[in-house]
C-alpha cells in the first residue's frame, strides 16, 4: 500500500504546497482508492438494514482509523507542516440523520463491516438533510443544509429501479458509500437511493417548499414537516420509494447469488429500523406475487421468515399509523396487499388491539411488522420489558418467542481513538490495545481504581479536552468557555420527554440562588445541544427559554463568574466529538419509561463523564454495570410513572402550588428579566404548559433533581473519589460496544454466516 505522501507525489503534487482543501480532496480520493481494492463479503444470507436515517458523521478520520493508517497520515501531514485537525474541518458533515435512531444505524453498519457480516444499510440520499439550525432573536430558525459537494464519499452506480406510484412512476438511482470495518479486508455499502430532477428552487423562506411536487422534492429533506396532509403524503412517498428500491435490490442480489426466490429467506434478511420502513413487507409480497409469479400465501410465508422489527420508542407519534385513504392516494397497489394481510390477522384474532387496520381506517405499521416477522426487539432491557408487559402486551401474549432485547451500542473506536485520542493513548499505556478489538478488555482498568497517579492523569486529560473544546467553541460557535468550570452537558434532540425544560428550571433555580448570595464552590457551565422539529412548538419554546437564560445569565456580572449557560448552534456528530470528551456530568434525565435506550449516555460513560439520570432506558444497565454508587440517580421509577399515566394521577398544578421553590422557578419564565430578552407569547405558553398540562411530568422530579445535582457538584471537589468513579465507568463501558450488539443480532436473529 503506497503511503499518502507517495500517492500525492504520484499525482504531481507536494503536501507542503497544497491547501487544506486540496489535501482533503486528495485524502478522500486516496481512501476511496484503498476501499475500492477491498473485496465484498460473500456470505449466503445478506442483511439489509433499512432505516429512514443514517447519522454517519464525518467519514475521513473514521475511515483512516479503520484502515489502520490514521496516525501515519497524521505524521506525514505534520512533517509537511499541516494539521490533520484543520483538514478534518474542511469536510462537510453528511446530513442524513437526526438523532439516536440514525446514529445507531450508522454504528450498526460500521460493526457489521468490522465483524465481517454480509450486511448493508439502505436509505435515502437527502440533499438538504433535516435542516441547519440557526439562532436569531433567541429562537431556532431552520435553513436548508446543503452538504453534497462535487468531491464526496458518494460513489455513483448504474443501478436504478422503477418505483410505481398511483399517478406516475419514478426512476431511482443508487449512490453508495463504502463502509470499512476496523482492520478488515472486506467492505460493505451504505446504499442511498435518490432521484434525478431534484429542484432546489422549490425551497424558500428557510426550509419551506412545495410539498406536492413529488418528482422534484422526494429526496430534498429528511422528515419533511408532516403537520398538514401534503406533508403526510410526502412522508408516504418517501417511505415507499425507500422500501421499493430496497426490496428490488434485495431480490436482484439474491437471484445473482443463486436464489430461486422460493428460498429467498435463505438469502436475505430485512431489519426494519423503527416503523418508517414497514411498507417493505407488503412491497416484498407484491413483487414476489406480481412480478415473480409466487402464490400469495407462499409469498407471505417467505417474507414473514426474513423480516425483523426493531422498536425504538413507546411514544405514540413514532408508532406510525397511516390513514388508508392517504395510502390509496399514493400506493393503492400496496393497500390491496395490506388489506389482505389485515384479513389474515382478523381470521385468527378478534382482539381489536392487534388488528392492522383499526376502526378509524388507519394502518398500524408496527402491528403489521410484529405479525409478519420472526423477531421483535427493544433496545434496552427496561424498554423491552415495558414493550412486553404494557405497550405491546397483546402481541407478546400471542408471540412470546418473537420478543427479545438487543441493548444498543456505540462505535467505541470512533469515540475514543478519534474523539479522545489522549485518553485512548493513555489506556493503551495502562492496559494495552486489545480493547480496540474486544471492548470488554477495558475492565482491566479496574486494577487502577485506587491509583492516585491514574486519577491525576485522567483529570489532566479531561482538562486538556476542555481546552480543546474551548478553542473549538470560540472558533466555530462564538462561545467563550471557562475551562476551569464543571461542564454539565445535555445533548439530544429537543423533546418534552427528554426534559430539557427540567434542566432549564434548575438553571433558573441556580441563578436565583446566586443572586441571593448562595455561591457555588466552583463555576458551573451548563451546555445544551439539539434541534427541535419545526412543527413541534413546545420544543421550540424550550429552546427559546434556554437562549433567553443564556443571554440573561452570561451577561450578568454578578452571576456569570459562577454560572454560564450555552446552547450550541446546529448540534451534530462533529460537535458531539468535541463536547463529549470534555464533559464532567452527563445529563440523562428523561421521564422514566419514555427513553427506549439512549446512546449518548454510553459515549459519555466511555469518555469519563458521570451520569446524572433517571432509571430509564440504558441508564438502568449503566447503573448495574458501573455500580449505582458510581453514577447519580433520581426520580420516580418507570412502574410509578406508568401507573400515573394509567390512573391520570399526576396533576402538575399540585406541584406548582405546593412547593415555593418550584413555583418560583416556573414563574421566572415570564419574569420581567426573561421577557425583556424574549418572546412573551412563547414564554407564557411554556409556563402555562408546565402548570396546566406537563404531559411528561417535569415537576414530579424537579426537587429531587435539584438536590442530587447539588450533590454531584459537591462531590466533584473530591477529585480522587470522583476519578475512582470515572474509572469504574470507563472500565464497564465495553458492554455498550455496537460490536457486541451486532454479534447478538446475528446470533439470535439474522444468522448470516
Amino acid at each position: 500500500m503506497t503511503t499518502f505522501s507517495n500517492y500525492v507525489a504520484e499525482n504531481g503534487n507536494q503536501l507542503a504546497q497544497m491547501t487544506n482543501e486540496e489535501i482533503y480532496v486528495s485524502l478522500l480520493n486516496y481512501v476511496k482508492e484503498l476501499a475500492s481494492q477491498k473485496g465484498k463479503n460473500t456470505a449466503k444470507r445478506k442483511v439489509y438494514y433499512i432505516s429512514a436515517e443514517f447519522l454517519i458523521g464525518k467519514l475521513l478520520s473514521n475511515n483512516l482509523i479503520n484502515l489502520g493508517i490514521y496516525k501515519d497520515v497524521k505524521k506525514e501531514l505534520e512533517a509537511a507542516g499541516k494539521s490533520i485537525a484543520e483538514i478534518e474541518d474542511v469536510e462537510p458533515e453528511p446530513s442524513l440523520g437526526n438523532g439516536g435512531l440514525g446514529r445507531l444505524a450508522s454504528c450498526f453498519i460500521d460493526s457489521m463491516a468490522t465483524l465481517g457480516i454480509n450486511g448493508e444499510g439502505v436509505g435515502l440520499n437527502y440533499h438538504c438533510g433535516l435542516f441547519k439550525q440557526v439562532f436569531r432573536h433567541n429562537e431556532q430558525e431552520a435553513e436548508a443544509n446543503y452538504w453534497i459537494e462535487n468531491d464526496s464519499w458518494l460513489v455513483p452506480t448504474d443501478i436504478s429501479y422503477d418505483v410505481p406510484f398511483k399517478d406516475f412512476t419514478l426512476k431511482s438511482r443508487l449512490d453508495r458509500i463504502d463502509v470499512l470495518g476496523y482492520h478488515k479486508d472486506t467492505k460493505n455499502y451504505l446504499n442511498l437511493f435518490d432521484i434525478d430532477g431534484l429542484d432546489y428552487g422549490l425551497i424558500h423562506d428557510g426550509i419551506t417548499f412545495d410539498k406536492t411536487e413529488i418528482k422534484k422534492n422526494l429526496t430534498l429533506f429528511l422528515y419533511p414537516d408532516d403537520s398538514d396532509k401534503n406533508g403526510e403524503l410526502l412522508r408516504i412517498y418517501q417511505q415507499y420509494f425507500m422500501v421499493s428500491n430496497a426490496a428490488q435490490l434485495l431480490i436482484d442480489e439474491a437471484l445473482e447469488r443463486g436464489s430461486n426466490l422460493h428460498d429467498l429467506a435463505d438469502y436475505a434478511y430485512v431489519q426494519i429500523n423503527d416503523t418508517h420502513p414497514s411498507m417493505v413487507i407488503p412491497e416484498l409480497i407484491r413483487l414476489l406475487t406480481e412480478k415473480h409469479g409466487i402464490d400469495f400465501d407462499e409469498a407471505v410465508n417467505i417474507v414473514s421468515n426474513m423480516v425483523g422489527y426493531t422498536n425504538h420508542t413507546i411514544l405514540a407519534e413514532a408508532l406510525e399509523k397511516w390513514p388508508v385513504a392517504y395510502l390509496n392516494e399514493v400506493v393503492p397497489h400496496l393497500v390491496t396487499i395490506i388489506e389482505k394481510l389485515d384479513e389474515l390477522i382478523r381470521s385468527k384474532y378478534s382482539d381489536p388491539a392487534v388488528q392492522i387496520i383499526d376502526e378509524d381506517d388507519r394502518v398500524h405499521m408496527a402491528h403489521m411488522d410484529i405479525h409478519f416477522s420472526t423477531s421483535v426487539n427493544g433496545v434496552a432491557a427496561l424498554h423491552t420489558e415495558i414493550l412486553k408487559n404494557s405497550e405491546l402486551k397483546p402481541f407478546y401474549d400471542i408471540y412470546p418467542e418473537k420478543f427479545n432485547n438487543k441493548t444498543n451500542g456505540i462505535t467505541f473506536r470512533r469515540w475514543l481513538e478519534f474523539a479522545n485520542q489522549d485518553l485512548a493513548d493513555y489506556l493503551k499505556e495502562l492496559i494495552g490495545d486489545g480493547y480496540l478489538e474486544d471492548a470488554t478488555q477495558l475492565e482491566k482498568l479496574l486494577d487502577y481504581a485506587d491509583d492516585k497517579a491514574v486519577h491525576a492523569k485522567l483529570a489532566e486529560i479531561k482538562h486538556n479536552n476542555k481546552l480543546a473544546l474551548k478553542r473549538y467553541l470560540k472558533e466555530n460557535k462564538g462561545i467563550e468557555l471557562d475551562e476551569n468550570s464543571i461542564i454539565d452537558t445535555q445533548i439530544k434532540r429537543f423533546h418534552e420527554y427528554k426534559r430539557q425544560q427540567m434542566n432549564a428550571l434548575y438553571v433558573i433555580h441556580k441563578y436565583l440562588e446566586i443572586k441571593r448570595g448562595n455561591l457555588p464552590k466552583r463555576k458551573i457551565t451548563v451546555i445544551f445541544g439539539g434541534k427541535a422539529a419545526p412543527a413541534y412548538i413546545i420544543a421550540q419554546d424550550i429552546i427559546h427559554l434556554i437562549l433567553c437564560l443564556s443571554e440573561l445569565i452570561n451577561n450578568d456580572p454578578e452571576v456569570n463568574q459562577y454560572l454560564n449557560v450555552h446552547l450550541v448552534e446546529n448540534y451534530n456528530v462533529t460537535v458531539a466529538e468535541h463536547l463529549i470528551p470534555a464533559t464532567d456530568v452527563s445529563e440523562q434525565i428523561s421521564l422514566a419509561s419514555k427513553e427506549a435506550s439512549g446512546t449518548g449516555n454510553m459515549k459519555f460513560m466511555l469518555n469519563g463523564a458521570l451520569t446524572l439520570g433517571t432509571m430509564d432506558g440504558a441508564n438502568v444497565e449503566i447503573a448495574e454495570l458501573a455500580g449505582k454508587e458510581n453514577i447519580y440517580t433520581f426520580g420516580k421509577d418507570s412502574d410509578t410513572i406508568i401507573d400515573l399515566y394509567a390512573t391520570e394521577g399526576y396533576v402538575s398544578k399540585d406541584y406548582y402550588e405546593g412547593d415555593e421553590a418550584i413555583k418560583e422557578a416556573v414563574d421566572f419564565i415570564v419574569s420581567d428579566q426573561v421577557v425583556a430578552v424574549g418572546n412573551e407569547e412563547r414564554l407564557n405558553r411554556l409556563r402555562d404548559e408546565l402548570i396546566n398540562k406537563d404531559w411528561f411530568m417535569t415537576l414530579i422530579d424537579l426537587k429531587e433533581y435539584i438536590a442530587v445535582k447539588e450533590q454531584v457538584f459537591a462531590d466533584y471537589e473530591d477529585q480522587d473519589s470522583w476519578n475512582k468513579k470515572v474509572i469504574h465507568n470507563i472500565a464497564k463501558a465495553g458492554f455498550f460496544s455496537s460490536d457486541r450488539t451486532i454479534e447478538q443480532y446475528n446470533e439470535d436473529i439474522w444468522h448470516s454466516h
